[in-house]
This record gives C-alpha cells, structure tokens and sequence, in this order.
C-alpha cells in the first residue's frame, strides 16, 4: 500500500505503528499532515465501535485508506476495568501519570495473584469506499505495585510481562512489538493491507 493514514494523535502509538508498518505501507501519514482533521468522540461501549468510529470518520474526510485503534487495559480485580476508559481512566485529559496513579490506589494492598490483567487491541481498517475491518490481539499480563523501566507509554511501566520478567518499558521496542496486543492484532491486518492496496491503486 503506498498511503494509510493512522488516526492517533498520540505520539507513542503513531511511532510503534510506524514501525509495525515498515515494507508494508511506503507513507505513513498522521491527522497533523491533514489540517481540519475531524475529532471523534470516543463514546462506543467497546473497543471496536471506537476503532470503526475513528476510522470511518477519517476515511470519509481524507480519501485515504485509514488505520484506527482502540486499546486498553483490562483488570481482573476492577472487573475490566479501565477498559475503553483507558486512556482516560482518571478524568477527561488525565496523563499518564495520573492514571497510573489512579490504577495503583485502586489496586492497593491487593496481592499479586489477583492482580491479573490484559492488554487489548481492536485494529480497524477502513477504505474511502466504506469497505471496513476489524482485527484483534490481546496480551495477559499482570500489574505491579510500582512503575519500571523508561520506555513506552501509558500503563506500559505497570504492566509485566510474566514470560519475559519484564515490563512493557522495560522491553525492547522490538520484542514489545512483535508479543503486545497492538503487535498481534498488526500481523492479522498485515495480509489484509496488501490487497487495500491493489483496491486502492
């Protein structure tokens, strides 16, 4: 495919999918090359109507095949919670940090066996002429009592990676991408890239 537009404004995210996309998509574009780029409200119930919804939206204002994800954070303990409140766990423009906070008050003096967790990834991929789908990935995981590592973003320095002993920003980019949640739902849509290729040609 030679153009995708990726529908995030989060820095982190466009640079883990430019990297996902290498030899699959020449140009990787961003709504900052897109002056006017619609915001979408992220209402949906689910990860996928969040997904779909930016997607769609972006496709129909740029005529460009479009690539939008939502993601987030499952815990056992809070009943899957954050969940699609992810990004936003602590309050309408919470950081970072203030989520991780958040995370770990709620989670306090729970023991580690009950700290289970998951990330979770839907992909979708919408084409101007309203062709769309979706790909998911998940990763299991658990939460620690206190961040590690100085890579990533967004839970990534709480959440372990059990097989690895290490966090999401303790591992490196290249291992992070290949095992995270974003990773696997990417191999699933990388078939499905080549022909919105030809179809976009």
């Amino acid at each position: 495919m030679k153009r995708l537009v990726v529908a995030s404004g989060n820095k982190g995210k466009l640079r883990e999918f430019a990297e996902l996309l290498k030899g699959v998509v020449e140009t990787v574009l961003s709504p900052a090359d897109f002056p006017g780029f619609p915001d979408v409200v992220e209402d949906g119930a689910t990860f996928a109507e969040n997904a779909l919804k930016k997607a769609r939206s972006a496709a129909q204002f740029t005529g460009l095949p479009v690539l939008a994800d939502d993601s987030g954070l499952s815990v056992e303990y809070l009943d899957g919670r954050p969940g699609v409140y992810s990004a936003r766990f602590a309050g309408e423009g919470a950081g970072d940090a203030a989520n991780n906070a958040l995370l770990l008050k709620e989670l306090a003096g729970v023991p580690a066996e009950k700290r289970g967790a998951a990330f979770h990834c839907v992909i979708a991929l919408c084409l101007p002429d309203g062709t769309r789908q979706t790909f998911d990935g998940s990763l299991p995981g658990a939460i620690l009592e206190a961040p590690r590592g100085s890579g990533g973003f967004g839970y990534d320095p709480l959440f372990l990676v059990p097989e690895y002993g290490q966090t999401f920003s303790e591992l490196p980019l290249e291992i992070k991408n290949r095992i995270s949640h974003r990773g696997r739902a990417m191999q699933l849509l990388k078939a499905a890239l080549a022909e919105a290729g030809e179809a976009s040609r």
